[in-house]
């Protein structure tokens, strides 16, 4: 399949790639297609609308950044993805001017189940979580290289 993108003009993508959110992303309810798209060495990821070419988001794996990070899904979202036992986490990244200054939003992870190709970013309510932890601490360059090992 071919969807046109800001970044990389025409891309064609696998339909594997696709996942379908059903409420689209909070603020972009009418976004319900987006491609997954990875970056080399996995670190990060692109969720590109298929229809919006403007609309994509960068995304990391929270745990290369933040080993510790943990939550409870709930279980009505686990209803609504289907989840079984495959799941994939990833978390909006905001690239700041000083790279070092990017951030990552901890508290509304993107949750994926990749054998039914459904997506949704979950507000994690009563979190000490934020929206903007910084993706390049000391603490978790360390980390990162570890996971890289």
């Amino acid at each position: 399949m071919l969807i046109q993108t800001a970044s990389w003009g025409e891309l064609e993508i696998e339909t594997t790639q696709i996942y379908h959110f059903p409420k689209g992303v909070p603020g972009f309810e009418e976004e319900t297609e987006f491609a997954l798209i990875p970056l080399e060495e996995d670190m990060f990821a692109y969720l590109q609308s298929t229809k919006e070419q403007e609309l994509a988001f960068l995304l990391a794996d929270p745990f290369n950044y933040y080993p510790d990070y943990e939550f409870e899904l709930p279980e009505a979202d686990k209803d609504e993805l289907q989840i079984e036992s495959k799941v994939l986490v990833r978390c909006i990244v905001s690239l700041k001017d000083k790279v070092e200054r990017s951030t990552l939003n901890l508290l509304a992870p993107i949750i994926l189940n990749p054998d039914k190709q459904l997506g949704k970013q979950v507000i994690l309510h009563n979190s000490a979580y934020q929206t903007k932890h910084l993706l390049w601490s000391e603490d978790n360059r360390i980390a990162s290289l570890k996971a890289g090992e």
